[in-house]
């Protein structure tokens, strides 16, 4: 199963979760040091997992989840698209990556490159949006790498490390990043992609 693949980059690929990820899903939504980025803020515990792995099944049509890999099969972090919404072609989208050591590689980039690619180019998605917390730079700067602007923020949203942050609201637009697509093509693709 290490070379599963749904999408492959030069240096990552996303594939289908497997049930034998979720030990590492667990260990990384069980860590502070991860989850003060998200949502999460009480224990994970091995039936959660398991009740999300089985529940993909069942959203298939407007959540798609991918395990994110290096080329040597490696799980690095988790995306997706969710919420997406056929009649409007937007979805929201969303990633982490578990091993602080992957961090800051240009995994997430060519990860989200490739997602986007897919969304925009096989789904005929218009708009995919995301958000994140103001304190969480890394995330801001590789959406606005994969051409994602902020469209707004929500004030004081969200409470991490003892205090209040804005959520910073970006989307980025297909036409949009076509253009940015145009120069990364070849980086991210292994034999020149599209």
């Amino acid at each position: 199963m290490n070379t599963l693949a749904f999408l492959k980059g030069k240096r990552v690929a996303l594939r289908p979760v497997l049930k034998a990820d979720l030990p590492h899903f667990m260990r990384w939504l069980n860590d502070p040091a991860m989850t003060q980025y998200l949502a999460v803020y009480l224990p994970v515990m091995e039936g959660d997992e398991e009740e999300w792995l089985e529940g993909l099944r069942k959203k298939k049509q407007t959540d798609l989840v991918f395990a994110i890999t290096l080329a040597n099969g490696t799980l690095i972090g988790v995306m997706g698209l969710h919420r997406i919404d056929w009649k409007d072609r937007t979805a929201l989208t969303g990633a982490f990556f578990g091993e602080a050591r992957h961090w800051g590689k240009g995994y997430g980039t060519e990860a989200k490159m490739l997602l986007l690619d897919y969304a925009f180019n096989t789904l005929n998605l218009r708009k995919i949006y995301a958000s994140y917390i103001a304190f969480n730079v890394r995330s801001g700067a590789y959406q606005k790498k994969c051409g994602y602007r902020e469209e707004g923020r929500r004030k004081l949203q969200h409470f991490r490390n003892g205090r209040y942050w804005d959520e910073i609201l970006t989307a980025v637009f297909k036409e949009d990043w076509l253009q940015l697509w145009g120069k990364y093509r070849r980086k991210y693709f292994r034999r020149g992609g599209r």
